[in-house]
């Protein structure tokens, strides 16, 4: 018999002598033969899927264009209407995209139905909740970021704290702080919850709000007593509020914490909206009248500088 290869010969091996283990030789020659057959083997080529459009016209859109998709392209500019803070019309949207109503509505119906838009009793819409927070992160960040020069110009100009704050929903946190190098000096911590009755700028955004919001603000939060100088009379705080609205100055003159000042001013958005607030914060032996005037005068400039890039 002829062997053509190391399998015949293990076969012919295994058929004579089926009881006995196979020869350890030919397992090295079958090990050896099937190497060079898979060395000399030709490589199959990998075979990749062309889309129609490239077959049939060679100028087609290439890349992410081709497999763009329209509808779910509107539906987010739909969304991107939106700022988390005022709620629009289907008018009102229908202006910024340039798009019919007839069309628009169908494309709000569906957001709706799938709880990214809320429709009010007034037929107007707003983000959901699962939406909304990333929306104010996304602009309080903006206002941060815009706000970092004009903090450190106060910082510079004082040598005293600087502070940003900034509203989300119906509370409101401190969003960013620069530190003086005194040894006694006023903090702040980026995420805290400032009180809306007794922190200056917790009143700078609070007095700017509708009655609604700020009632229901003040009820989050309630009017406790920090100090002896905090207001917890609802009237005469809103009175302050008036007052505030007025001259664009807010103020805490030991009402949070004592022995401590803090001046504020409202950063005034498009349409006078108020959402944030900037701050400069000393203790009471730093200040005099002298003093408080240059504060307020330069926290204004800085805030209506702030809201100019914004």
């Amino acid at each position: 018999m002829a062997y053509n290869g190391a399998e015949e010969v293990l076969e012919e091996e295994m058929i004579r002598r089926p009881s006995r283990p196979v020869n350890p030789e030919l397992r090295v020659r079958m090990k050896k033969s099937n190497a060079v057959a898979t060395s000399s083997a030709p490589k199959t080529a990998v075979r990749r899927r062309l889309p129609k459009w490239a077959l049939e016209n060679a100028e087609a859109p290439s890349g992410d264009e081709a497999y763009y998709l329209r509808s779910i392209g509107r539906a987010l500019e739909v969304l991107n209407c939106f700022d988390g803070q005022i709620p629009l019309s289907l008018k009102e949207i229908s202006s910024q995209m340039r798009l019919p109503e007839s069309s628009l509505f169908r494309v709000l119906r569906t957001l709706e139905h799938h709880e990214y838009l809320q429709q009010h009793r007034d037929g107007t819409y707003q983000l959901a909740p699962k939406l909304i927070f990333g929306w104010l992160v996304r602009a309080a960040e903006h206002v941060r970021e815009t706000a970092r020069p004009e903090m450190e110009k106060l910082v510079n100009a004082f040598n005293e704290t600087a502070s940003l704050a900034y509203l989300f929903d119906d509370r409101i946190h401190v969003l960013d702080c620069m530190e003086t190098f005194h040894e006694i000096r006023m903090t702040n911590k980026i995420g805290r919850v400032l009180p809306p009755h007794c922190s200056a700028m917790g009143k700078a955004i609070t007095a700017f709000q509708d009655r609604l919001l700020a009632d229901r603000m003040l009820e989050v939060y309630g009017l406790t007593a920090r100090t002896e100088h905090t207001i917890t009379d609802r009237k005469k705080l809103f009175a302050e509020f008036e007052a505030i609205r007025k001259s664009n100055i807010a103020w805490d003159r030991e009402e949070s914490i004592r022995g401590g000042i803090c001046f504020s001013a409202p950063i005034k958005m498009e349409g006078d909206r108020v959402v944030a607030a900037i701050s400069l914060s000393t203790p009471s032996i730093r200040m005099d009248a002298k003093h408080e005037k240059e504060i307020q005068a330069a926290l204004l400039e800085s805030a209506i500088a702030i809201a100019k890039k914004l």
